[in-house]
């Protein structure tokens, strides 16, 4: 009863409860949030694609972290993120996580890199390095030791050898050290290691005797103020030095290639947004790869992760075996499609 005993209106009472219903559903729709954490290499991929999902879904709010692909995949077993970025496949301990807490995930490659060597552009002395040369410099026993340009090759000057790499919870790390060493995570330490790629590349644009790797978004960014290293393996390009570009990957020419992935809970896949934003990532993502500065897959293999995600194909095609180098990615998949 409203005071001087009139009734409220069922019609004002039924606006009213309209309106707060509406209130409460655009409520749960603003706190609907999520989180991505991961790849330093992946990022500024999944940040194009937030920046412009959070355009056309702006109750939805996006996260997105860097802790390097080990830690982003730490978090994602734990059930703390909803989508992991990755530059490696997963790894059976990191799968072995996930079960544990009783997670599953959808594995879905979203781009190609081309892993980039790079030095100051005041070097005059580099052009290419052999995978041989890069190994001597990287390898464990090098640490104190390979110090000095004039020690990787004869004719290189006699100046101080300064290294910048990926840090440990890397995908970049485990990945070079695989196609370089030959050897997962066997790598000198007494290098400037982070796992933002922005710190490495400030490392190198300011110092004219540094030698340094990471992604090569990062490097496409910054190719004015950075040098690529061209590198020469007997396993590509007839053997012939190949420098980082669009073409050198999609022509199987450059040694130091290899596919970028995201990797969605189940759980969380189940959810609207989420399967929202995983459409909106694999429809925009040939554009936005390409714009970020990485390698968009080919058609055919957007098609197979959509699939992928469609179908709840749960698990690795890449057997949790970590980084991996000269693994067919279209041959992976396009396999598990046909044996579906």
């Amino acid at each position: 009863m409203l005071r001087g005993g009139k009734r409220r209106s069922p019609i004002l009472v039924g606006v009213a409860i309209g309106l707060l219903m509406s209130v409460g559903l655009l409520a749960a729709l603003s706190a609907e949030m999520i989180r991505i954490d991961g790849s330093s290499t992946v990022f500024p991929i999944t940040e194009a694609v937030a920046e412009e999902f959070r355009k056309a879904h702006p109750d939805i709010q996006v996260t997105v972290g860097i802790s390097g692909t080990g830690g982003g995949f730490k978090r994602f077993s734990r059930g703390e993120t909803d989508i992991s970025n990755a530059s490696r496949p997963i790894r059976e301990v990191e799968d072995k996580a996930c079960r544990e807490n009783g997670i599953q995930y959808i594995e879905l490659p979203v781009a190609f890199d081309a892993l980039s060597v790079v030095v100051n552009p005041s070097n005059n002395w580099v052009t290419s390095l052999t995978v041989e040369e890069l190994k001597k410099i990287w390898e464990p026993d090098a640490k104190g030791k390979i110090v000095r340009w004039s020690q990787v090759r004869a004719g290189f000057p006699d100046r101080p050898l300064r290294l910048y790499g990926a840090g440990t919870d890397s995908g970049t790390f485990d990945f070079f050290t695989e196609a370089i060493v030959g050897k997962e995570r066997a790598s000198r330490s007494d290098y400037t290691a982070s796992e933002d790629d922005n710190v490495l590349v400030q490392g190198v644009m300011r110092d004219a005797d540094a030698l340094g790797y990471f992604g090569f978004a990062y490097y496409w960014e910054n190719r004015t103020r950075l040098k690529a290293v061209a590198i020469q393996c007997n396993c590509h390009n007839d053997g012939k030095p190949s420098a980082p570009s669009f073409d050198s990957v999609l022509k199987n020419q450059y040694h130091l290639a290899r596919p970028l992935f995201i990797y969605v809970s189940s759980k969380s896949a189940d959810r609207p947004a989420v399967q929202t934003f995983v459409h909106f990532y694999l429809r925009t993502a040939p554009k936005l790869v390409k714009e970020v500065g990485y390698v968009p897959l080919t058609p055919r293999l957007y098609q197979l992760a959509r699939n992928r995600f469609n179908k709840r194909i749960y698990g690795s095609v890449f057997g949790l075996k970590g980084a991996q180098v000269g693994v067919s990615l279209e041959s992976l998949l396009a396999a598990e499609e046909k044996g579906k």
